[in-house]
């Protein structure tokens, strides 16, 4: 936003610092619960709150314990000098929940990504008829409760209830029934943020390209594809941070060995508190901060790309 011109009247200025200042306290309110999370993670004692030692920063007050615990939580020997690796990699709780994020977060980003954006582009074709109407439906899982989701992927992923599963493995308690149905949440997301990079796409460009013999599958990754990457890599962060992130579903359809990030943290918080969960959450902030700022390079990217001013 620009400097107030020299002609600005009184009021003019009043609402001007008047609205930097609402700006301030509303961004002051909705990352203060985020932020207060880092220092505490950093409590030598086994607490949610602020010690006297803290407050007071005596160094003894602060360790690196609750980071620690984050790769022995759950090892069968945390002590030994040999074979640490192999048992940590095995066995501690938070980086066994973390492949499984990691795992689960990348093949829904994929699936998501290529049905998002393949409808995305189905939709914003002239002759598709009801589009009003499919979009509604492919964005429903935004607008649907999340429990609700949830418990008709488990209804559905389960042979008793789902006679196409008869005689089959069921999905549900199944690590690949939980990355179709992150899949599912994350596809949306895709959707929403491929159409809106479509809004400004020149048509003409694929009728020339037909013009010039190209069939549809050479003109999408010659023409189209490369046009709207920023829009379709900004979808499917999206879809990953859904998938990274969501635990109800995960509590319906994952087994016990296939818990994710915030299943661990679920099962922390009911089970045992431990400051270990804040220490997770500080390591998932900072990566949400760095798949955010991702994501606004990646818009101005696009808009310089569509001829728009990025702001």
């Amino acid at each position: 936003m620009s400097a107030l011109p020299p002609y600005a009247t009184f009021g003019q200025r009043v609402w001007y610092y008047t609205f930097r200042v609402i700006c301030a306290l509303i961004f002051i309110f909705l990352i203060t619960p985020i932020l207060i999370i880092v220092p505490l993670s950093f409590n030598a004692e086994p607490y949610f709150t602020f010690t006297t030692g803290m407050m007071s920063f005596d160094p003894e007050a602060y360790s690196l314990r609750w980071y620690a615990d984050i790769f022995h939580n759950g090892m069968a020997n945390p002590d030994a000098t040999e074979g640490w690796w192999a048992d940590m990699w095995q066995n501690a709780q938070w980086i066994r929940a973390t492949k499984n994020s990691f795992i689960i977060g990348f093949w829904a980003t994929a699936l998501a990504t290529s049905f998002g954006t393949l409808a995305a582009i189905g939709l914003s074709r002239s002759e598709m008829p009801y589009k009003g109407l499919i979009m509604s439906i492919l964005i429903s899982p935004m607008i649907v409760p999340l429990i609700v989701t949830a418990a008709g992927m488990f209804y559905f992923y389960s042979n008793d209830f789902n006679p196409f599963m008869e005689g089959k493995q069921a999905l549900a308690g199944s690590k690949l029934g939980v990355i179709l149905a992150h899949a599912a949440l994350g596809t949306p997301f895709v959707i929403i943020t491929v159409t809106s990079t479509l809004v400004g796409f020149d048509n003409s460009l694929t009728r020339a390209s037909a013009n010039m013999g190209a069939g549809p599958v050479r003109t999408f990754f010659k023409i189209q594809m490369p046009l709207i990457l920023p829009g379709v890599i900004s979808g499917g962060l999206f879809a990953f941070i859904t998938s990274f992130d969501e635990v109800v579903a995960v509590l319906f359809l994952a087994s016990p060995e296939d818990k994710t990030i915030p299943r661990q943290m679920w099962s922390g918080i009911r089970e045992q508190i431990s400051p270990t969960i804040l220490a997770v959450a500080t390591i998932l902030v900072i990566i949400s901060i760095a798949l955010l700022t991702v994501l606004e390079l990646l818009r101005r990217r696009s808009e310089r790309l569509r001829g728009l001013s990025p702001g």
